[in-house]
């Protein structure tokens, strides 16, 4: 072999010695991690956020000694560019320990962010560690509240602080947004554990006095699904409540179809007055005083009963509100009640609707009246209502069981009816939507006809065609026996022959026929008779006012066919 060849087989092993290293480093190196030196990199790279305090932790597994770490990071909205540089971290450059705070660096909360850390050493620099990729937003934690405690009149008014409450930089700018939760116990050794949902200004009643309580409260933002960090635990030991017997008590609302009363019992033995006062509950949510902010309700100022229509405020169906009541003596005292939360839609109950049913020939009609009247849009629209009929057949031999449908519209129909029977009603309505139902309407009852017209009219002319027919053929029978039609014509009257004589009477009752049998007499010899001596004869025949039934021998014979040619 000569050199050419040798030198041209040692680079081509050398180059797939070279390939086969880099795709072992490619397999081996982690993404977005450096090649190896004599320092290791940090590892298990975490950011830890509250509020918009934001800390840099890492582990190492190298040697210490004289090793310092640094932070870089970038921010942008877009990284496919590459366009955007690396910067100093603040706050963690030079470090001698495994974390770091780098608040002061992050102002663009809803950004995607890049941090990386290397080791350092005397000028020897390790490689930079895997990228940590963050958006401050949604690692950042809630961090505790602030609170405030006072124990008066046997209950414990509680003021709650928002998170950042006191910074001027804000990761939470909607406060409004903050729910509270806080969580109760006695401080004793069997203590039981009770968590109540807060306003930010809230009263905790309901409690043993001369005990001592402690509590604690988290911020939550359930829409984001984010629970904050709780407070440092506070005690406070209660007070003895005072039984004025001015305060009004029992307070609770009443309300149907949209209509709310407030009622309440009155424990005063001398003259008081009251003044109901409502609160708009979003008021409660806010971290103002709302104290100052309760109204009168009108029509319910200085009266004296312990009821009140309040209805009249109530101006959403989305929002709630809080009333309570306000007891006056005549000597300036007052005193005021616990407050009750009134939900428009989930406080208020659903009436039973009006019902009207009437009925065809084949169908049971069924008119219904939403709760609260055709007026009520509040009814009929936010509560989606739906109606659950009930029929059945009222008659104490039938233990035909009660039958059910279920319809959206306010006009139903039932069919199979059975005739001459009572069929009763009820109708109730329901919402799913609030999982309520009302009582039952009253029972209304109609009674099907017994059977329709046209049938009626069928049956009477099946049963009276044969009928008719029968006595139409026995009256013809009776009329062709006793009271025959046939008539003897006027022109064959004054002819003398011989009239038939009925054998179905006697000779003595037997009256004179109009219609006679002729008898035929044959002849060899048929004498002519004119016309008009034949009119002649006729018209002196009955001038004569005489007829001849005997047989006249020696008058004029004819023959039948003469007289039918007379006839005609």
């Amino acid at each position: 072999m000569d050199d050419g060849a040798a030198t041209a087989t040692t680079v081509g092993v050398g180059r797939v010695a070279v390939a086969a290293l880099l795709s072992w480093l490619l397999v081996v190196l982690p993404p977005h991690c450096a090649g190896q030196t004599n320092l290791k990199s940090p590892q298990d790279i975490q950011v830890y956020a509250v509020n918009t305090n934001f800390t840099l932790r890492w582990n190492y597994t190298g040697s210490y000694t004289n090793v310092t770490f640094s932070a870089e990071y970038r921010w942008s909205e877009d990284f496919e560019t590459n366009e955007t540089e690396w910067k100093e971290l603040p706050g963690c450059q030079k470090v001698t320990h495994t974390e770091c705070d780098f608040s002061s660096a992050i102002t663009k909360y809803y950004d995607t962010h890049h941090v990386r850390i290397r080791a350092e050493r005397r000028g020897e620099v390790s490689p930079w560690s895997c990228i940590f990729e963050m958006i401050p937003y949604f690692i950042a934690q809630i961090g505790p509240p602030g609170i405030e405690l006072q124990s008066t009149n046997g209950v414990i008014k509680i003021k709650v602080s928002p998170p950042e409450a006191n910074q001027v930089r804000k990761m939470w700018i909607a406060h409004v947004r903050f729910k509270y939760n806080l969580v109760i116990w006695e401080n004793s050794s069997n203590a039981e554990f009770r968590s109540l949902s807060i306003f930010p200004t809230d009263i905790i009643d309901d409690l043993a006095p001369d005990t001592t309580y402690c509590l604690k409260v988290q911020a939550t933002l359930p829409l984001d699904l984010q629970e904050g960090l709780f407070s440092p635990i506070r005690c406070v030991k209660t007070t003895h409540k005072v039984n004025d017997l001015l305060c009004a008590t029992n307070v609770s609302v009443l309300a149907l179809n949209m209509r709310f009363h407030l009622h309440w019992n009155n424990r005063y033995k001398q003259r008081v007055s009251y003044n109901v006062q409502y609160l708009i509950g979003y008021l409660k949510k806010l971290h103002d005083d709302y104290s100052v902010k309760w109204l009168n309700v009108p029509g319910c100022e200085n009266i004296t009963d312990t009821q009140c229509n309040f209805s009249s405020i109530i101006t959403a169906t989305s929002g709630f509100y809080y009333l309570r009541v306000q007891a006056m003596s005549e000597y300036n005292k007052s005193c005021l009640s616990k407050e009750v939360k009134v939900d428009p839609l989930i406080t208020n109950e659903i009436g039973p609707p009006g019902i009207k049913v009437d009925i065809s020939d084949v169908l049971l009609h069924i008119q219904i009246s939403p709760p609260g009247g055709s007026e009520s849009e509040v009814m009929r629209d936010h509560y989606d209502l739906s109606y659950r009929v009930l029929y059945w057949k009222n008659s104490l031999n039938n233990e035909e069981e009660i039958k059910m449908k279920e319809i959206k519209q306010t006009i139903g129909t039932v069919s199979d009816l059975t005739p001459s029977t009572l069929y009763c009603v009820k109708v109730q309505a329901f919402s799913e939507v609030y999982n309520k139902s009302s009582r039952y309407s009253e029972e209304e009852c109609i009674k099907t006809p017994g059977a329709t017209f046209v049938t009626a009219l069928i049956a009477v002319l099946l049963v009276a065609t044969p009928l008719i027919f029968a006595l139409y053929q026995v009256y013809s029978k009776i009329k062709y026996v006793f009271f025959p039609s046939c008539q003897p014509p006027l022109n064959i009257e004054g002819f003398g022959g011989q009239l038939f004589h009925s054998p179905y009477l006697s000779t003595t009752e037997e009256p004179i026929e109009n219609c006679s049998i002729i008898e035929t007499v044959i002849t060899e010899e048929v004498n002519q008779i004119d016309f008009k001596d034949y009119k002649h004869s006729k018209q002196s025949s009955r001038d004569s006012g005489n007829y001849s039934n005997d047989d006249d021998t020696s008058g004029t014979k004819v023959s039948e066919e003469t007289l039918e040619k007379e006839i005609v």
